[in-house]
């Protein structure tokens, strides 16, 4: 009876061990199988037969000129009869997108492993109604004997029912005839930036189309170029749609002038940069105005300062209370706050306050969107470690982590002409002061 209850018993141990494998094995298995559904938005129904697909991002990372550059599929599947679908996950820890193709639109969706997940997509046409624009900021800065420009743009596509506006020229731009581009910035709803390219019309001098799908929501645009300089430049702005307010941003040194009235100062209770703004300008040739004078492109940037005591309107004024490293953290925290004007229409300072929206969404994206290839190469470096993007904002709090981040974030800034010289070299000396002083004192 003993060896039979001990035969017994090694017996249940081995089926418990296989069983408790197999459930380890079924665990492992749907933690990395993403599964999700589509809906049509347009139609108000499943999106049943479009594609998706599992891409892992490889170093390149997203280029909208080259789109199937540095990324390699795992998985590709079609949404059945209910726009369900399930694909499974090979390399967990590396990033990963989801591709759901719709008549052509590409809708991606940065995803980890066993995430459930809803997609929106929604039906494209050429020509799409409801299609207009929000805010236009041109940012000026010197540059030697160029004057380096920042024209950025938001389109809104509120069309009913919801379409998506695809073709070779979704969007037009108007740059100065010898301007020359630097790079290209796009951003759809809800998504971070990424370079795209700008084809010229070969008839027209400064005349770029774009080739990016406007889907329902907003689309944001940054065109970063330079223009030959001799201390004067003129400007004939060309709106390809009517915008709320075209603002005009430039260094306290430089000088602005216009014989339109429709642009008017707005007080910003910084003396960093100064703004000029007109509202409601239809599309077609808008306002013109000159620039003349030197000096660095405004660089947004917190800093602290004292508020101004008076009520007058403000667009944006950055603030800190802490100096030093905490400052550094803290650079893409920048506190936004609006002060309306006594005597200032409620509708008017509502046309004021997009322009943060604007400039806060346009330069987080474009420097997410290099600090999050940063972080790729540097894992991938490091052998394959788990990634953590800025976007989903998972850190790990450590000083030296942080100030990492900081470096990378300044970089990107310089590349994108956010910084001068002089305040560039002077952060990261700082910066990298303080990273020797944290290595010295880990023994790293």
């Amino acid at each position: 009876m003993i060896g039979i209850d001990s035969k017994t018993c090694r017996g249940s141990k081995i089926i418990l061990g296989v069983g408790l494998f197999a459930a380890y094995c079924l665990a492992a298995l749907a933690a990395d199988t993403i599964t999700g559904v589509v809906r049509n938005q347009t139609r108000a129904q499943p999106a049943a037969g479009d594609e998706v697909i599992l891409l892992r991002l490889d170093q390149a990372g997203l280029d909208q000129a080259r789109p199937n550059h540095g990324t390699q599929e795992e998985a590709r599947t079609t949404t059945d009869s209910q726009g369900s679908f399930t694909l499974a996950m090979r390399f967990s820890a590396r990033v990963h997108l989801l591709r759901v193709i719709h008549q052509g639109v590409n809708y991606d969706h940065q995803i980890s492993a066993g995430d459930v997940v809803s997609i929106d997509v929604f039906d494209a046409a050429a020509k799409v109604g409801g299609i207009a624009g929000s805010i236009e900021i041109i940012r000026t800065g010197t540059n030697g004997n160029l004057l380096h420009v920042s024209d950025m743009v938001e389109i809104r596509n509120d069309s009913r029912p919801p379409l998506t506006q695809v073709g070779e020229r979704t969007f037009e731009v108007y740059l100065p005839a010898r301007a020359k581009i630097d790079s290209v910035l796009a951003a759809g709803p809800g998504t971070i930036g990424m370079m795209i390219s700008a084809a010229s019309v070969a008839s027209e001098p400064g005349h770029f189309t774009v080739n990016f799908p406007l889907r329902p929501g907003a689309t944001k645009f940054a065109f970063n170029y330079d223009v030959p300089y001799a201390g004067h430049a003129v400007f004939h702005p060309r709106l390809t749609y009517p915008v709320q307010q075209l603002a005009v941003m430039i260094p306290p040194t430089m000088k602005f002038t216009s014989r339109s009235t429709a642009f008017q100062l707005l007080p910003t209770g910084n003396d960093r940069y100064q703004v000029e703004a007109a509202n409601q300008v239809g599309a077609g040739d808008g306002p013109g105005f000159e620039i003349s004078g030197v000096g660095p492109v405004p660089a947004l940037r917190p800093r602290a300062f004292s508020p101004p005591k008076a009520k007058v309107p403000a667009i944006l004024t950055p603030g800190l209370s802490s100096q030093g490293s905490s400052a550094a953290q803290s650079q893409s925290s920048t506190a936004l706050r609006a002060v309306p004007a006594s005597g200032m229409s409620g509708s008017s300072y509502r046309l004021h306050l997009p322009i943060v929206v604007l400039v806060a969404f346009v330069l987080l994206a474009a420097c997410g969107f290099l600090f999050w290839r940063r972080q790729r190469l540097s894992a991938n470096t490091a052998g394959e470690a788990p990634l953590r993007t800025e976007q989903r904002g998972q850190s790990s709090g450590s000083p030296l982590e942080v100030l990492k981040e900081e470096l990378s974030q300044l970089e990107a800034e310089r590349l994108h002409g956010l910084l001068s010289g002089d305040e560039y070299v002077s952060t990261k000396e700082a910066l990298e002061g303080t990273l020797k002083r944290v290595l010295a004192r880990s023994g790293g």
